[in-house]
Order: C-alpha cells, then sequence, then structure tokens
C-alpha cells in the first residue's frame, strides 16, 4: 500500500512536470495549462484509484478516498498550512470557488441517497465541471487575468530538454498505473487480514496519502503569501474529486455508496465544507486559532471514523 501511495505521488508529480513543459514547449497559453493540465495532473492518482477499485468491485474504496480526501484537505491540510503561516482569502474564493465546491457537495450527497451513482449522474459532474472551467476561462481572459501552471514549473521546462520531458512523462503514466494497483490491492490485503472494511482504510490512510501533495503545494504557497493558490488549490482539489473523479468512474461503471457512507462520512464532508466558509468570510484571513478549529473538526472525523468501524 505504502509502494502504491508513493508510485502515484511520482507519478503525478512526473505527469504533470513532463505534460506542462510539452504544452510550453507548444506556446499553449499559461491559462489553459493551470486549467486543465495541472488540474487533471494534480487530480491523476485518485482518478486512477477510483476507476480501479469500481473496475475491480472495491467501490468503497474509490469513494472512500474521494470522501476521506475532501475532509482532509480542508480539516488537516488547510487547518496545518494556517497554523504554520496564517493566510487572507481573496474575494473570489468566497464568491466563486467555495460556492462551487458547496453545490457540488450537496449534489453528490442528493444523487448518492439512493445508493448509486450512474451513468447520467456521472454525466451531469462532467458537464457541470467543463461549464465552469470554459466560464472560469473566458471570464479570466475577460479580465486580462491569466492562470498560471506555477514559476517552478515553467523554470524547469524552458531549463530541460524536450527528452527530459517526455521521460518525466512517461514516468508519470507507469508511476500512476502501478500505484493503483499496488495501493488497491495493499488496502484490500490489510482490510482481509485485519477484520477492517476497505472503507476505513480508504478514508483514512489512503485519504492522507493522496492529500499529500496538497500539503506540501498548499505549505509552499502560503510561505510565499499565494494565498490564491493556497486555499484555491485546496477547494479546486475538492471540486476535481466529486466532479471529475466521481464522475469519469461513474460513466465507466455506476458507482455503489454503502450505507455507512451515507449514514456518517459524507455527512462529515457536508460538514467540513459549511464550516470552512464562516471561517473564510469573518475577518477575511484564516488565522491559527481557526486553523486549530478545522484541525479538530479533521480529529473528530477520524474519531467517530474509528469508533463506527471497531
Amino acid at each position: 500500500m505504502l509502494g502504491g501511495l508513493l508510485a502515484l505521488l511520482i507519478g503525478g508529480e512526473g505527469l504533470v512536470r513532463g505534460s506542462v513543459g510539452l504544452a510550453l514547449r507548444l506556446r499553449i497559453s499559461t491559462l489553459v495549462i493551470g486549467m486543465t493540465v495541472v488540474s487533471f495532473g494534480t487530480s491523476a492518482p485518485e482518478l486512477l484509484v477510483s476507476l480501479n477499485s469500481v473496475l475491480d468491485g472495491f467501490d468503497d474504496v474509490g469513494v472512500g478516498a474521494v470522501i476521506g480526501s475532501n475532509i482532509s484537505n480542508l480539516g488537516l491540510v488547510l487547518g496545518a498550512t494556517v497554523m504554520i503561516f496564517p493566510i487572507s482569502v481573496a474575494r473570489n474564493t468566497i464568491r466563486i470557488d467555495w460556492p462551487l465546491m458547496m453545490f457540488a457537495s450537496i449534489l453528490f450527497y442528493l444523487l448518492a441517497r439512493d445508493g448509486e451513482i450512474d451513468y447520467l449522474e456521472g454525466l451531469l459532474f462532467v458537464l457541470i465541471l467543463i461549464t465552469f472551467s470554459v466560464w472560469i476561462v473566458l471570464k479570466s481572459r475577460k479580465e486580462g487575468k491569466e492562470i498560471y501552471a506555477s514559476e517552478d514549473m515553467e523554470a524547469f521546462a524552458s531549463d530541460n530538454p524536450i527528452y527530459k520531458d517526455l521521460l518525466a512523462l512517461g514516468i508519470g503514466l507507469v508511476g500512476l498505473y502501478f500505484g493503483a494497483e499496488w495501493l488497491i490491492e495493499g488496502v484490500i490485503g490489510i482490510a482481509k487480514d485485519h477484520g477492517v472494511s476497505e472503507k476505513f482504510i480508504s478514508v483514512t490512510v489512503v485519504a492522507f496519502g493522496t492529500s499529500v501533495p496538497e500539503l506540501v503545494t498548499s505549505t509552499v504557497a502560503a510561505y510565499r503569501k499565494e494565498t490564491d493558490i493556497s486555499i484555491g488549490n485546496l477547494i479546486g482539489s475538492n471540486v476535481f474529486n466529486i466532479l471529475a473523479i466521481l464522475g469519469i468512474t461513474a460513466m465507466v461503471k455506476p458507482i455503489k455508496i454503502s450505507p455507512s457512507i451515507n449514514q456518517m462520512d459524507i455527512y462529515f464532508m457536508l460538514g467540513i465544507a459549511l464550516l470552512v466558509f464562516p471561517l473564510m468570510y469573518y475577518g477575511k484571513k484564516i488565522n491559527r486559532l481557526k486553523g486549530v478549529v478545522l484541525l479538530l473538526f479533521y480529529i473528530s472525523y477520524i474519531y467517530f471514523a474509528i469508533m463506527a468501524e471497531f
């Protein structure tokens, strides 16, 4: 399982760096790169895990990883980030990013009540994401703003010969494929050997592992005072987890939602999404005290997950 997580982290990094490097060489706008290549690349590990688990008949692994990751992103990652460096909140985060995340979370909750996300519901998720992406690109162009891939990636791309971009892309694809296979095999093995559910391992260990890239990105961005990247990265990741990952997976094969997820985990996901709004809105800054609140929420979720399991 740990080998799978490591391979997914390396694979995701390689995919993003290689594809961004090639895109920049082809003179593709950084606006387009930021909205497509980087967003998809950072969500690719979760997508591969979700697809493979559902195709193998272990739906709880894919759904649990998405829900657990969404809770981890806002509770653990954002909480830990502001404990290191309090961050201000941009107006667009409150007016645009958070409402979309809340809408996606509520829509997922409503559609999951019958115990399944089918093809048409998955298609709806994907169409909403595409519509929003097109709108935000057009809006940014109209306002004369660009969504950058990242300064580090631009420097990386310009300094490296093309074969290194291709090598990074190849390593990324291989890492993602084997990482997803090993991770799912490890989760199923642990669950069978120790008498715990695949969902429990997924919402705790797997969710934490897939949130590590967001934790690193957000802490670095907060340290550099690039607050839009820090909070936007986390909220955007949650939106992609629901609309892209569950949407695409459901279009390949309907996803079964277990009663335990509908009875507890999904409410914690909605709860952390609601909680983060007043923390952002009042004071327009998330300070260390608010970070403690977020971390306590995450710890309480892990506690109740353990209690429900054992």
